[in-house]
């Protein structure tokens, strides 16, 4: 059979397919050309902050990719990613616990695999591209759920403050927060637009990629409990299916992780090894308390690697009057569920107040109090902000990331 024959025989593609195909190729198109300037200013904020991360560590003897991609909790990540589970690390101020690799997420290390397996480079340079693609991903769609709401000046401001964040150095390491922020975002976009399934289906991927990813899952159930109430019943079977996909990856993994300990409590106990269990935000008051009363890390210290606490206390601050200010002007359920479960399970954790800072990035509706205002703002205003928030961000990711002693 010639070739022309085989392909007069093949199946034509059903014409209603094509359409829809095009119709989204167009949505994506006309999405990506909104907010082609919001993703140009993230970029170039971002790079500005890897340049001197760069610069720092060549001028501390350190290697930059090694900074970025493997460092800290990068380590385990890769490690993962190169050898499966089942890597455990004596704790140096636990003696007797082992901290163990169970206590991170799937989802990154199988895609630093797949990509490491697929294309010729090292996990630690797939991570990093990784990191660095879902972060674009992730201006993306916090773009689109501001513009959505607020208009697109409102998003561009919003993303900027987004890569403008004291740690905002995290966006492009080698960590899952970049990847959980652009999953969450697009599924607050489902959620705002009625895409239930697709909503669903991204908040069982963050749920498989950090432990607060199931404030994207509550998210989605909450606002799926919120329509069938509305409706009274006869909703569609997309919202339940969505409802009920949301928290698969989360439980899926905890599941899997208990009956690899042979306990129900398994990822609990694991979390509890690391010094993480829920004390209602006991021991980050006191944490507060000692840096505030001077009685904590002094300030004469701050140089060997205690600014990163004071830093914590500062974001931590702003945060809770963020919430302040969401309450006076409260954002979509979908934003303000996510929003409030997020900071819950950062503020209530114990130990750890340096990384609180981290645990809060994904939570970007807290920015938009402080969008709207710059967004209001004279040009001259914004850029002068926007100026100082950039040698902030800066300087202070080259501090974490070449002299705090603390992990972040």
């Amino acid at each position: 059979m010639s070739v022309d024959t085989a392909a007069s025989t093949r199946t034509p593609e059903p014409p209603r397919r094509q359409a829809g195909r095009r119709r989204v190729l167009g949505r994506i198109g006309a999405s990506l050309g909104r907010a082609w300037l919001a993703l140009a200013v993230y970029a170039t904020v971002r790079a500005a902050g890897i340049g001197c991360v760069a610069l720092g560590a060549r001028h501390a003897g350190k290697h930059p990719r090694t900074r970025l991609g493997h460092y800290w909790d990068s380590l385990w990540y890769v490690g993962i990613a190169q050898h499966g589970y089942g890597t455990s690390r004596p704790s140096v101020t636990h003696p007797g616990l082992s901290f163990s690799d169970l206590a991170f997420f799937p989802l990154y290390p199988a895609l630093i695999r797949a990509v490491a397996d697929i294309v010729p480079m090292s996990a630690v340079t797939a991570g990093l591209l990784i990191a660095w693609a879902a972060a674009g991903l992730a201006a993306w769609g916090i773009h689109a759920v501001g513009e959505r709401l607020y208009g697109r000046r409102v998003a561009l401001a919003l993303v900027a403050l987004w890569g403008l964040l004291p740690h905002a150095v995290v966006e492009s390491m080698a960590y899952t927060e970049s990847l959980l922020t652009a999953l969450a975002a697009w599924s607050l976009y489902a959620l705002l637009t009625g895409r239930w399934v697709s909503a669903g289906a991204l908040a069982l991927c963050a749920g498989a990629t950090r432990p607060n990813g199931i404030a994207v899952a509550a998210a989605v159930c909450v606002c799926a409990a919120a329509e069938i109430r509305r409706r009274r019943g006869r909703t569609s079977w997309r919202v339940w299916a969505g409802a009920a996909l949301s928290p698969l990856g989360w439980l899926g993994y905890a599941a899997w992780v208990g009956v690899r300990r042979g306990t129900w409590r398994g990822y609990l106990d694991v979390q509890a090894d690391w010094g993480t269990y829920l004390d209602l935000g006991a021991s980050g008051f006191r944490s507060a308390r000692s840096l505030i009363m001077g009685n904590g890390h002094p300030p004469h210290l701050m140089g060997s690697g205690h600014l990163a606490h004071y830093m914590a206390l500062l974001v931590v601050g702003a945060s809770l009057i963020s919430l302040v200010g969401l309450a006076l002007r409260p954002p979509p359920l979908p934003l303000a569920v996510y929003t409030l479960v997020l900071v819950f399970i950062a503020l209530a954790g114990a130990n750890y107040f340096a990384s609180k800072p981290r645990f809060l990035l994904p939570a970007f509706p807290l920015l938009l109090p402080a969008a709207l205002a710059m967004a209001r703002a004279r040009p001259r205003t914004a850029v002068l902000v926007g100026g100082a928030l950039a040698g902030l961000s800066c300087l202070y990711g080259t501090y974490l990331l070449t002299m705090a002693t603390s992990p972040v």
